[in-house]
């Protein structure tokens, strides 16, 4: 699947260049055999660079198959510069349309601050049970900041 990155009007053409050439190498190691996308340094670099710096809120639905490796990866939504509406139905369409077995949910904030809230968890918690409908696992949700990002696996949220 070709990648998805918006453009980021503050970067010059040189450096989108070079983000675009390090996320399709990035992309292309994640789809050998046998390399588990799940949330590494590694995995955690890849969203980064996708998500990270960009004007509006994206939400990012990494697609997998038995084995966490990297099937697909669409952005489906994106809304405005602090909220987006995520459809539980679009993410499982999703997931059936690549023959997910396991999901990687993604979302940034372009204020750069990388903090969860009620909503997160609650859209976090239907998803979870919208995915388990299809056998499809969902294995982390995370939210990306400029810097920092939050994992729902890694405080026992999922």
């Amino acid at each position: 699947m070709e990648s998805t990155v918006l453009p980021q009007p503050s970067l010059p053409l040189t450096s989108q260049r070079t983000i675009k050439r390090a996320l399709t190498l990035l992309e292309n190691h994640l789809r050998e055999p046998g390399v588990a996308f799940t949330s590494t340094p590694f995995s955690r670099d890849w969203l980064r660079l996708h998500l990270s710096g960009l004007e509006r809120e994206v939400f990012l639905v990494l697609l997998l198959d038995n084995h966490n490796r990297l099937l697909a990866h669409e952005m489906l939504l994106s809304g405005s510069i602090n909220s987006t509406v995520v459809h539980p139905r679009e993410i499982v369409k999703a997931a059936l349309r690549h023959n997910a077995a396991a999901v990687i949910l993604a979302h940034n904030y372009p204020s750069g601050f990388a903090e969860t809230n009620e909503a997160d968890r609650n859209i976090t918690e239907r998803l979870k049970q919208a995915l388990a409908l299809v056998d499809a696992r969902l294995l982390d949700h995370l939210v990306v900041g400029s810097k920092q990002i939050v994992s729902f696996a890694e405080r026992s949220w999922l």
